[in-house]
């Protein structure tokens, strides 16, 4: 038996790195994964030594999404209540993730599938191998694409990409998902963590304050009008025009020095 955890935590200055880690299972979602990584999420909530995430897997690939090892339809236990297991457990890791006043990178080291193709997505910048793939592949299993999916890919790709995909399972290449606009950019396999984590620290090293609420103003653009957005982006303004972090950026400017921002 494994007697590694299931999810790696390390922290290199201001970045906390998270590692999916069930190689063996392509790093397949258990109900204890899912909880740790929620856990994790929330604690770099609170923990203001954090001001950065970077998730990615071990081994080959980064998520096989949820694990189907222990479902038997021959059990007693069939059917599986899986809208109670959304509301238990996906629902809560993507919303803790997309609500994170802090910026996450995700680095994806090969094939995303089912929830773990919509983990990354939940990502604020995802970075992808040039081997990965991501597969909306729920329909080969007859389900419905869950953890976010059906929400978050019409607005990356819009619903004509977004329905073939899910609707067929088709694999969509790192190449192609970065020329679609479903992920940031690709980078070859031997540098993608070097890349990802480069962003990362750089990210930990900005004005978290006013990365986060860049986050929120993003999130709500889609269902604002543009009155409501001028209201939200003032009122967020606001707020990072009195942070330290400004003064800093303004001093920094206009004595032509690199910033070096606090977070605060």
């Amino acid at each position: 038996m494994n007697s590694q955890p299931e999810l790696l935590t390390s922290q290199d200055g201001g970045c906390l790195e998270l590692t999916l880690n069930r190689p063996d299972r392509l790093n397949a979602l258990t109900v204890e994964l899912i909880a740790d990584l929620t856990q994790a999420f929330r604690q770099a909530k609170e923990d203001p030594k954090v001001r950065s995430v970077l998730l990615t897997g071990a081994g080959r690939g980064f998520c096989a999404g949820q694990d189907l090892g222990k479902r038997d339809p021959d059990g007693e236990d069939w059917p599986p209540d899986l809208q109670a297991s959304i509301a238990s457990n996906y629902a809560p890791l993507i919303t803790t993730i997309r609500d994170l006043p802090k910026p996450v990178v995700c680095a994806v080291n090969g094939v995303a599938a089912g929830a773990g193709a919509n983990l990354a997505l939940a990502c604020d910048i995802v970075i992808a191998a040039d081997t990965a793939k991501f597969i909306q592949s729920f329909s080969k299993v007859g389900l419905v694409p869950d953890a976010g999916g059906t929400w978050v890919l019409p607005r990356l790709i819009g619903q004509a990409r977004a329905r073939a995909i899910c609707l067929t399972a088709e694999p969509v290449s790192a190449e192609t998902a970065a020329g679609w606009g479903m992920i940031w950019k690709v980078a070859r396999s031997e540098l993608l963590m070097q890349q990802a984590r480069q962003v990362a620290a750089s990210l930990a090293n900005g004005p978290t304050l006013a990365l986060g609420l860049t986050k929120s103003a993003l999130d709500e653009a889609s269902t604002n009008s543009l009155a409501e957005h001028f209201s939200l982006e003032a009122e967020a303004q606001g707020r990072a025009g009195k942070s330290a972090d400004y003064e800093e950026g303004v001093r920094a400017f206009l004595e032509k020095r690199a910033p070096i921002f606090k977070g605060a």
